[in-house]
């Protein structure tokens, strides 16, 4: 069959008047009734809302745990072989004379912030300490829960789920973005990722469909980060004296966030992200950005200074090399359990059903927004440099900040310093209950305001980021600026599915509903890698045939 051109007209119909003036009214109405829907659902019918979201979920738990092991080692692949592969190491993401409209530091500070920021501040603490504690090792009986012998095996984990699988996921999605919108001049919006496959087809319902559903899951995806980070907002809020007041007694004996406290902390949070994504990109997001990062070296430094440094340290060059040699078994492992109630299979079962399933689905959900975001700030970059970047840096960020705070944090509680009070802390607790143990009272209280402060701005510029690039969806792709109402409608959406979720069940709510949203979002990743992987190869076949594969303003036929 002849080589033809590759597409690169790709009409989306958008409202020429009215409110929805510039947006695809078919996925900007659908995407509001459905999270509308689910608000309405989750805040009406809290209990029969839990109860139906845990059910649902208990099933896709038990029917496509392979789906999403495999999903995620999918994407692994596919960016190592872009990042690898001649054809496609050198492209760049864009015209020949495009150069990057950002530089390295911000363009890693907008990546990092808005892919993992605020999981990082709870996690770099709570993840290392419960896997310590328990993960597969200490399951089947290789290592001691709760002891030294258990530290390399609990960075193993804490690195697989927060390394280059995450990564990879976001890298593929940004790719296949940049690439068809800023080579073939196509909309930045996740059908122009599934051409090669569909063709002009992706004009009508089919791409509207797939637009809906990357719209929903990001919803879900940001609402599940934004849980996180809510919890700990008021547990520092807490901490530095903003009164009893934020939480309320629960009937086990325990607490909860009072529901004024959680209505106060999305006020300040979504206001603040609203206001900075009218502001666009450029200004509020990359100003919020470089203070997220210089934020966070601050606080690195001062863990390398009055932290457990060795410690830490040791960890990190230890973990890493765990890490990279558990890799290739790592991301194909699936476990099965055996019907036996207590069985270490159905005890390992169990134990990835919890942790490393709930986070593919979390990376998944997240990837649309993370996504979208990349491509938009990555224009100008060649294939190698941005697949690099966007996985090789951020992980290793990462990692750095588990070993040396989460570090800090196992060796106070293994050496006796810390005596429980970090492990006894919730988990939105840890690192603030950190800083009590290794601080007096009052560098404990301005150290806690700084990570207040550094959390707030990470809420918001993944909140503002996640409305705008629900906006460049639902706009069938535009990056310019959006009409008021709609930022404010999603900037208060979001507010609405945390609080309407976490008055629901929790942050298990919100766990279970972004579990079930990443589902068929996930399908739609696995063809974005296919299909980017097949442009480049056919786009090379067309440079040999002298076929034109860069979109000008010439016109080229479509195929």
């Amino acid at each position: 069959m002849a080589l033809k051109p590759p597409l690169m007209d790709l009409p989306i119909e958008t409202a020429d008047s009215g409110f929805y003036k510039g947006f695809a009214t078919s996925v900007a109405v659908s995407g509001k009734v459905l999270v509308g829907a689910l608000i309405l659902w989750a805040v009406a019918f809290p209990d029969p809302a839990a109860a139906a979201l845990a059910a649902i979920n208990t099933v896709i738990l038990a029917t496509f745990s392979y789906w999403y092991v495999y999903a995620m080692a999918f994407f692994v692949i596919v960016s190592l072989i872009l990042a690898l592969w001649p054809a496609s190491g050198k492209l760049k993401l864009g015209h020949p004379d495009d150069e990057p409209e950002f530089s390295n530091f911000s363009w890693f500070s907008m990546m990092f912030g808005a892919g993992i920021g605020i999981g990082m501040l709870t996690f770099a603490t709570a993840e290392p300490i419960y896997h310590l504690a328990q993960n597969p090792s200490t399951i089947q009986g290789i290592t001691v829960g709760g002891t030294a012998d258990n530290v390399r095996a609990a960075y193993v984990w804490s690195f697989t789920h927060w390394g280059i699988a995450a990564w990879a996921a976001y890298a593929v999605v940004g790719l296949s973005l940049a690439y068809f919108s800023y080579r073939r001049d196509l909309p930045l919006t996740i059908r122009s990722a599934l051409t090669p496959l569909f063709g002009s087809r992706l004009s009508g319902p089919l791409g509207h469909m797939i637009d809906v559903v990357a719209v929903v899951a990001t919803v879900l995806g940001v609402a599940q980060t934004l849980g996180f980070g809510v919890e700990q907002f008021v547990s520092g809020l807490s901490r530095i004296g903003f009164g009893d007041w934020l939480y309320t007694a629960k009937a086990d004996g325990g607490q909860k966030i009072s529901l004024i406290a959680l209505v106060l902390a999305l006020v300040v949070i979504m206001g603040a992200s609203t206001l900075s994504a009218l502001s666009g990109v450029g200004k509020g997001i990359k100003w919020l950005s470089n203070i997220n990062m210089g934020l966070s070296f601050f606080i690195l430094a001062f863990f390398l200074i009055f932290g457990s440094t060795f410690f830490g340290l040791q960890a990190l060059f230890v973990g890493i090399w765990d890490y990279v040699i558990s890799i290739p078994g790592n991301i194909f492992t699936v476990w099965s359990g055996d019907g036996v109630e207590g069985s270490v299979a159905n005890q390992l079962k169990g134990w990835q059903g919890g942790w490393t399933i709930f986070y593919w689905a979390w990376w998944i959900a997240f990837a649309p927004f993370v996504g979208v975001f990349l491509a938009r700030i990555s224009r100008g970059r060649t294939v190698r440099e941005y697949v690099l970047g966007a996985i090789i840096i951020p992980s290793i960020m990462c990692f750095v900040w588990f070993a040396i705070v989460g570090g800090t944090a196992i060796d106070l509680e293994l050496n006796g310093g810390a005596n429980g009070a970090i492990i006894g802390a919730g988990q939105a607790d840890q690192l603030f209950a950190m800083l009590a143990v290794i601080l007096n009272p009052t560098l404990a209280w301005i150290m806690s305001v700084i990570v207040v402060i550094l959390l707030l701005t990470y809420l918001v510029t993944s909140a503002d980021s996640a409305v705008l690039i629900i906006n460049t969806i639902n706009a069938a792709g535009d990056e310019g600026p959006k009409a008021r109402p709609h930022i404010i409608f999603w900037g208060v959406a979001l507010a609405l599915v945390v609080g309407g979720l976490i008055v629901a069940g929790g942050l298990g709510a919100i766990k279970t509903a972004m579990v079930i949203g990443a589902l068929p979002f996930s399908f739609v990743m696995v063809l974005m890698g296919i299909a980017v992987i097949k442009a480049i190869w056919l786009d090379g076949r067309r440079e040999a045939a002298g076929i034109q594969t860069l979109a000008d303003i010439s016109e080229v036929p479509a195929e």
